[in-house]
């Protein structure tokens, strides 16, 4: 392997000073110094004592919920291309791990993900749309380790419970609940159940939420211990619990980083690669979330590793934590092993190396300050980085490595940023192994024996532009592609494609609200169906849609403007709500709960029968209209300013939506 590699360093030293090309040239140069004299801290590098743990992947999470949701509505080659910087090994992210939201029908932090069994003996994989973000994956990466997790669960396995544990049996055969309290018994169940449908291969995380009290209830049932593959905390801090490592399970942080995808939030996520490892010996990092693919007035707008928000545009943002997560995916694989060999430098920051065992070697290196790499949780401690002189000495199987290619970052001042570029690389054949680093704050280095790393691109996307102020959807899809109508964004509820079998005419194919019983919840479900669209910008507009109620008495739907919350605070959303009920009367209300009433009345309406709402918006007033004709009109709104449009209904009832159409006025 030593002779392969001083061959192939000799066929590459030509290219050596071509690497730092264009304006980085001249800065990048003084940052690598080879064999140099200058005072600082020494780093071996070895592994004459053996290595350290396997490495497992870095991944990203699509889900907790619906952040993948505009993702679907793009338009090609932009669809592919945002996959591409996400999946493609050697060209962006290049994630090992994708960990997906197993839908449930509930609200789970950004809208609603369908369950595949919205009913007892109900099967439909064809719904919502992580089964094809899997698939693309797996095309781009065909050994992506994949992930599955409920967040909430439809509401029939609870049997009158806001509880999944009810029948162990039946929610095995469905699935360990996201952040919530574990049960122990389920666990072993869920494993037998596993095994007995075959899927021994399938390995069981637990409980993604804190280290204890899984950890020591491990320690104390060996069956427990048996079944557990992984242990999974969240928002670990960098840091693992003695219990944990006393399972010799390994460990994961099954969610993190979770902060907006600024240059702060890739100073987040390169800190914490790292420091996951050193200092809480955690062999996976996994991003919440994958894309930023969600209104982003949502929850936590922008969280996510790119973002890509605007699929009525095309346009997409490849952010600084797509090349951070490069500096390691690209030049790991699971299945290497860290050295024993990693920790703190002196002067702040920290360095990791990890190796094939075939005489590979990549060492990753950050300087992250507090200042720059504060994620949203938890609270970061207060430490200091400063400039300083690093010298790392290869020993063990790594001291002829004649050659290391350099990627470099750095965050902060555009007029000093850098994201993912190669630099020279380094020639170590006349140092004896060693090689110094003047290294400067928010900066991250990659060296590495592999030759295959890749900064991909594509020709810019489309300019950003706001959602259309004209927009309509007759729902009119004869085999839908996806389960859900584009940039409709279900908060509470699940609305789908439906075709009306027995209805030949205009509302053959409509738009359907297809839950009639609340979900076992992990957020704040709202207790009525809602589903929000278009600009949070949008103030005076007109809104109209085809509705059918189908439950006599009861039934109640509504449309709406100026809507101004929704994911996780959509109990408390405020709006222009116009609601009519098949008991005979109408509602405007100023929210969403129905708390504030604005006017109310008689209307003619009842179940079973297809009517036409109408909703306008000007400054302070709001008018309505039912099958063309005034039943309310000059009504004082004066709060929210503005918001998305929406449609829903009164509780968790059937209902149907058609020919939806809303003009804004810019």
């Amino acid at each position: 392997m030593a002779e392969h590699l001083l061959q192939a360093s000799r066929q590459r030293q030509v290219k050596v000073m071509t690497a730092a090309a264009g304006s980085a040239g001249q800065a990048a140069v003084p940052l690598l110094l080879c064999a140099l004299l200058a005072p600082g801290s020494a780093y071996v590098l070895d592994d004459s004592d053996g290595l350290g743990r396997e490495f497992d992947g870095i991944g990203a999470i699509s889900g907790g919920g619906a952040t993948s949701r505009l993702l679907v509505n793009y338009p090609e080659p932009y669809r592919s291309q945002i996959l591409d910087y996400l999946f493609k090994p050697n060209f962006g992210a290049s994630l090992h791990i994708l960990k997906v939201e197993i839908g449930g029908d509930g609200q789970t932090t950004d809208g609603t993900e369908p369950s595949h069994m919205h009913y007892a003996l109900d099967e439909n994989y064809f719904r919502g749309y992580e089964w094809w973000l899997m698939k693309e994956a797996k095309k781009r990466n065909p050994k992506i380790t994949l992930m599955g997790l409920p967040w909430s669960f439809p509401g029939w396995l609870g049997k009158g419970f806001n509880w999944p544990y009810v029948n162990l049996q039946l929610t095995a055969y469905y699935v360990i609940w996201n952040e919530r309290a574990f049960d122990i018994n389920y666990i072993k169940v869920l494993r037998r159940m596993l095994n007995y449908q075959g899927l021994q291969q399938v390995k069981i995380i637990a409980s993604d939420n804190l280290w204890e009290p899984i950890s020591a209830s491990m320690l104390l049932d060996s069956e427990l211990l048996r079944v557990i593959d992984v242990i999974g905390a969240h928002y670990p801090g960098t840091r693992t619990v003695n219990d944990a490592r006393l399972t010799e399970k390994k460990l994961w942080s099954s969610e993190d980083f979770s902060t907006l995808n600024s240059d702060v939030g890739a100073g987040c996520w390169g800190r914490i690669l790292n420091q996951n490892y050193i200092n809480g010996y955690m062999t996976a990092t996994i991003a919440w979330n994958l894309v930023a693919s969600y209104y982003e007035q949502l929850p936590y707008g922008r969280c996510g590793l790119m973002t890509a928000q605007e699929p009525w545009s095309g346009h997409y943002v490849v952010e600084a934590p797509i090349w951070i997560s490069a500096h390691t995916t690209q030049f790991t694989q699971p299945g290497w092993y860290y050295l024993k060999t990693v920790g703190h430098l002196e002067k702040g920051g920290s360095y990791v190396a990890l190796t094939d065992g075939l005489g590979n070697l990549t060492i990753i290196i950050e300087t992250m300050s507090h200042k720059h790499s504060m994620c949203i949780r938890p609270l970061l401690p207060y430490f200091n980085v400063s400039r300083q002189f690093a010298t790392f000495s290869l020993k063990g199987s790594f001291s002829e490595i004649p050659e290391l290619q350099v990627w470099y970052t750095k965050l902060g001042k555009p007029s000093e940023r850098f994201l993912f570029k190669q630099l020279d690389s380094l020639w170590l054949l006349d140092s004896g192994g060693s090689f110094t680093l003047e290294l400067q704050e928010d900066e991250l280095f990659t060296l590495t024996t592999l030759t295959t790393g890749s900064k991909g691109s594509y020709l810019l996307p489309p300019k950003s532009q706001p959602f259309p102020c004209v927009y309509k959807d007759d729902f009119n899809v004869d085999y839908p592609f996806f389960s859900e109508a584009p940039n409709f964004a279900d908060q509470t509820g699940v609305f789908e494609y439906f075709m009306n079998i027995e209805d030949p005419g205009e509302h053959r194919f409509t738009l359907r609200q297809v839950l009639n019983q609340r979900p076992i919840t992990w957020a704040a479900d709202a207790f009525n169906t809602i589903s929000i669209i278009g600009d949070y910008k949008w103030s005076n507009l007109t809104i109209k849609c085809d509705v059918y109620l189908e439950t006599p008495e009861k039934g109640g739907v509504f449309i709406a403007g100026r809507v101004n919350k929704g994911g996780i605070l959509i109990r408390s959303a405020r709006g222009v709500f116009f609601w009519i009920f098949a008991n005979g009367t109408y509602r405007v209300t100023g929210d969403l709960a129905g708390w504030i009433i604005y006017t109310s009345g008689h209307a003619d309406v009842t179940a079973k029968k297809w009517y036409t709402l109408t909703l306008t918006i000007n400054g302070g007033f709001s008018s309505g209209t039912l099958n063309g004709k005034p039943l309310w009109k000059n009504v004082s709104v004066n709060f929210p300013k503005n918001g998305w449009a929406a449609i829903g209904t009164h509780s968790f009832e059937f209902a149907q939506f058609d020919n939806f159409h809303v003009e804004a006025i810019p």
